[in-house]
C-alpha cells in the first residue's frame, strides 16, 4: 500500500498535533521583536457543531468551565458558514495572556477531540495587533497540524506581503503550513 501512495502521489493526512499550540507563546515574542505585533488579547476555536443533545451539552459545560476557571470572558459566536467560534478573551496586557489563552485552546480542542467530534474541528486563532491597528491571525490548522498568518486589511483583502513576512519571521517558532493553497482566509473571524 505504501509503494502505491508513492507512486500516485498521495499520502496520508498530517495527524492534529495539539501541543504544537504551545508554541503560541514564544512566537508571539519574536512577532512582537521582529514586526511590532503584540497579542490583542483574543483567541477563538472553530469548529461544526453537531446536531443533538450530547453535542449541545458539551458545548455548554466546556464554556461554562472556562469562565468559571479562567480570568477572561468565554462566548460563543455562529458565523453565517455555520460555524461556531469559541472566542476567549483575555486582558492584552497581561503578561501570560497568551500562554493563557493557548492553554484554554488546548483544552477546547483535546475535550472536543476525546469527545468524538475531532472532525468537526475546523481551526483555532490567536490575534494580533499593531500600534497601527493592523491586524494579524496566527491559525492553526486542525486536520494539517500547521500555522499560517492571516492578515485582513481594513477594505477587505488580504495583506499577502504582511502574511509572507510574518511567515518568515516565524518559521523558526511555528510548524507553518506549506501549501499557500492551504492558507485560507477567515473573514469575520471573532478577534480580526
Amino acid at each position: 500500500m505504501g509503494f502505491l501512495r508513492a507512486l500516485l502521489g498521495r499520502s496520508k493526512p498530517a495527524k492534529p498535533d495539539l501541543d504544537r499550540l504551545f508554541a503560541l507563546p514564544s512566537a508571539a515574542v519574536t512577532l512582537r521583536a521582529t514586526a511590532g505585533f503584540l497579542p490583542s488579547g483574543t483567541a477563538s476555536v472553530a469548529f461544526r457543531a453537531a446536531e443533538g443533545p450530547a453535542f449541545a451539552d458539551l458545548q455548554r459545560d466546556l464554556t461554562e468551565l472556562l469562565n468559571a476557571n479562567s480570568h477572561h470572558a468565554v462566548e460563543p459566536v455562529n458565523d453565517e458558514y455555520g460555524y461556531t467560534w469559541l472566542v476567549l478573551r483575555h486582558d492584552p496586557a497581561d503578561p501570560s495572556a497568551v500562554g493563557e489563552l493557548v492553554t484554554d485552546l488546548h483544552a477546547v480542542n483535546s475535550t472536543l477531540e476525546s469527545a468524538g467530534f475531532g472532525p468537526a474541528l475546523l481551526c483555532s486563532l490567536v490575534t494580533f495587533a499593531d500600534d497601527s491597528h493592523h491586524r494579524v491571525a496566527l491559525v492553526y490548522l486542525y486536520k494539517r497540524g500547521t500555522f499560517y498568518p492571516f492578515a485582513p486589511t481594513r477594505d477587505g483583502r488580504r495583506d499577502n506581503a504582511l502574511e509572507l513576512r510574518v511567515e518568515a519571521s516565524l518559521r523558526d517558532d511555528l510548524a507553518m503550513e506549506p501549501d499557500k493553497a492551504r492558507w485560507f482566509p477567515v473573514y469575520g473571524a471573532p478577534g480580526l
